[in-house]
């Protein structure tokens, strides 16, 4: 079992995510903001943080930047969760350091999937 955060300030996505993640075995924390993204992981480290890419306050991509400066927290694996598809934001989510990115709406199967191979890249 993984400890995965999951932070959107869209409360629906929020818990489908986390209901998703949960029941594949996961334990959840979910938070609505990017300050909250923050906090969490430092008070509480994690295998794996989703990320909203719009979220009020900071947004995902510079929580992203946030976790990837810090020594602490710069491996923990991060996928972006975002409506954003042009090429040109996928190319920013990777140079903010995301390991996968993923556009709304999605399949809750190919989000788990997902969360699955980037866990299993950490254990080898």
């Amino acid at each position: 079992m993984a400890s995965v955060l999951v932070a959107d300030d869209d409360i629906d996505i929020r818990n489908l995510v986390s209901y998703k993640l949960t029941q594949a075995g996961h334990e959840v924390t979910a938070v609505e903001n990017g300050l909250a993204a923050l906090k969490a992981v430092r008070e509480h480290p994690v295998d794996l943080a989703l990320l909203d890419v719009r979220m009020p306050g900071m947004s995902g991509l510079d929580v992203c930047r946030e976790l990837r400066a810090d020594a602490a927290t710069r491996a923990v694996p991060v996928i972006l969760l975002t409506a954003r598809s042009q090429e040109i934001d996928v190319e920013t989510g990777f140079a903010a350091g995301a390991d996968d990115y993923m556009v709304k709406p999605f399949s809750p199967r190919e989000l788990t999937s997902r969360v699955e191979a980037v866990l299993a890249r950490l254990s080898r």
